[in-house]
């Protein structure tokens, strides 16, 4: 993964509209939160292989992170904190959040196929 360069992150998000997609969203502290804080929750959500349409999707932000969000016919799907993103070899956008010790925060990721249960990627 390369760190956000806003451009070409907008295009691939735009070859994705108006298009059957599977998208996975995840977002974590993890055990980080317990590891410095033994009050604090661990908080997460994850979806996988959820099958949408998006109108049109929109990249904002500027500096460390960003917010990406799809439109869709009854609502929006978004994550913040992005940090880096990669458009692999599959074709699928692979975006990501990581905290200042490149630990998993937040990924969003889109694919016109579904994503296997075996390849949860951890940027």
């Amino acid at each position: 993964m390369e760190a956000i360069i806003k451009e070409k992150v907008q295009q691939a998000i735009d070859q994705f509209a108006d298009k059957d997609v599977y998208v996975h969203l995840e977002t974590t502290n993890g055990a980080y939160a317990s590891h410095f804080d033994e009050n604090a929750y661990n908080v997460g959500a994850f979806i996988r292989n959820a099958k949408v349409k998006y109108e049109h999707g929109k990249i904002v932000g500027s500096g460390n992170a960003y917010r990406v969000g799809l439109k869709l016919d009854l609502g929006w799907v978004y994550a913040e904190g992005v940090t880096d993103y990669e458009l692999d070899h599959q074709n699928r956008l692979l975006m990501a959040g990581h905290d200042r010790e490149g630990r998993l925060m937040v990924a969003l990721e889109i694919s016109e196929t579904p994503f296997s249960h075996e390849s949860v990627e951890q940027s």
